[in-house]
């Protein structure tokens, strides 16, 4: 079973105590709204073209931000004009507005933010720098996220995320993996976030550093094997699917057939593997997971022979 949740929200006070630090957000004016205004989006709008008229363009749910020529703009204009330019504003589209690289916001913006419920941001950072860690810090928070049943580990630099069904060997055969020097992202519930078109794996912050064993319990990974053998999350690569050996239909002996599993819309690589008694899972995930990165790099053993299959057949026949 998966817990997922397509959409997600940020309010502004969350994005004010949790956007990078560098920022030092500051709030200026607006407080008031900080609990009831959210953002949705993690694409930022410079408000130049709504302040010049062309209000339409405002999209809810995004930050408003205000730079040097925003200001410049402003300046322009004589009390009057800046006043009908902001009253054209709809405050109930408006997030919240971000006055970037530590200027004095302009006559009648605050009194404006006050009034119409719009918290009021201000940080020392250029736009452009603003820009880009805003928006890597919004699309980990607003990603469409998922719980799923598995466990997730760091193997020659790509994320595995082993799955079957309970008691079908899971996490022996992730301790067994840990021994030989790979690394442990989750057990048992592994948080999965869409960001951009790729899967970020984490673990939850209670079972986060343990794995259960079966007969052992709760064991700590980083007391037992360093810190080393821990890591804090990992891009989904490769899926190992362990299924018992009756339940699998067709036993793949050749490995031309691509299978895969999708999370969300994106579909992940995936090995099925039989389980039983007297098979070494780790070796065989481990090298599921060589084979993987081989035909990542354009080699196929199985391509390969049928390739001097079709030659000797080829060489019979002449």
């Amino acid at each position: 079973m998966a817990d997922e949740t397509p959409e997600r929200l940020i309010t502004i006070r969350e994005f004010v105590e949790k956007a990078p630090r560098e920022l030092e957000l500051a709030v200026i004016a607006g407080s008031s709204a900080l609990d009831t205004k959210f953002l949705d989006s993690e694409r930022i709008q410079k408000l130049g073209l709504a302040l010049g008229g062309f209000t339409r363009y405002i999209h809810k749910g995004r930050i408003q931000m205000i730079g040097m020529s925003e200001v410049s703009f402003l300046e322009t204009m004589s009390p009057e004009q800046r006043t009908n330019s902001l009253a054209a504003l709809d405050p109930a589209k408006i997030s919240c507005i971000l006055v970037t690289k530590g200027l004095e916001v302009p006559d009648g913006v605050t009194q404006f933010c006050e009034e119409g419920g719009i918290p009021l941001l201000r940080t020392h950072e250029v736009s452009s720098k603003v820009i880009s860690q805003i928006t890597e810090f919004l699309q980990y928070r607003l990603a469409p996220h998922v719980t799923q049943h598995g466990v997730l580990l760091e193997m020659f630099g790509i994320g595995v995320f082993i799955v079957g069904d309970s008691g079908i060997g899971k996490s022996e055969s992730a301790l067994d993996l840990i021994t030989r020097r790979h690394r442990l992202v989750s057990d048992d519930v592994v948080e999965i976030s869409k960001i951009g078109a790729r899967l970020l794996g984490e673990s939850p912050k209670l079972t986060y550093e343990h794995l259960e064993i079966h007969g052992l319990g709760i064991i700590n990974i980083r007391e037992l094997f360093g810190i080393s053998s821990i890591c804090d999350s990992m891009f989904i690569d490769l899926c190992i699917e362990l299924k018992k050996w009756r339940e699998v239909e067709t036993i793949e002996r050749i490995g031309l057939e691509a299978r895969q599993r999708a999370i969300f819309d994106t579909p992940i690589p995936m090995f099925t593997i039989p389980v039983s008694p007297g098979r070494n899972m780790a070796t065989i995930i481990e090298t599921a997971v060589k084979v993987f990165l081989l035909r990542e790099s354009g080699y196929d053993a199985a391509k390969e022979l049928i390739e001097k299959h079709d030659k000797l057949l080829a060489a019979y026949d002449s």
